[in-house]
């Protein structure tokens, strides 16, 4: 479900950028004011929302698995952004960018039958068997340090 969230926020959240932004002269950073006021108009206000959704759920994402499962796998939401260029922006995408989400596709494919995390060998001195790092358990402050050490 997390997944979904990064791979669904961040293209609506760049599209409703991008459809701000039609609508606005261009910017310059020689003019901060224009770029400041360009982050209340609804649209900008709306993709900036969603844009922090999305880094919200990369950085839960990224609390249980490695970024090398993550980050690929959020590459499918360059498949989302071109669909919704192609048909709520209207915009005209070239069949070399159409060659290119395919290949993106395909390789988010490969990646994601990995998993989606390393396998550590344990230190030197301890158990013999490797482990998998998993997310900790949340800890309260009023445990103690004994505590802590029976929760991981």
């Amino acid at each position: 479900m997390i997944l979904g969230l990064v791979s669904l926020c961040a293209p609506l959240g760049d599209t409703c950028l991008s459809r701000g932004m039609t609508n606005l002269p261009a910017i310059s950073l020689a003019h901060p004011v224009t770029l400041i006021a360009a982050v209340f108009t609804p649209w900008i206000a709306v993709g900036i929302a969603l844009l922090i959704g999305f880094f919200a759920s990369y950085l839960t994402a990224l609390s249980w698995a490695d970024l090398t499962f993550v980050l690929p796998a959020t590459a499918f939401g360059n498949v989302i952004v071109a669909l919704f260029a192609r048909f709520w922006l209207h915009e005209a995408i070239s069949w070399q960018r159409w060659l290119g989400v395919v290949l993106i596709t395909v390789g988010v494919g490969f990646v994601a039958h990995g998993p989606s995390l390393t396998i550590q060998p344990a230190p030197i001195g301890t158990a013999t068997e490797p482990r998998v790092l998993e997310a900790p358990h949340p800890v309260t402050p009023t445990e103690s340090g004994l505590e802590k050490e029976q929760v991981r």
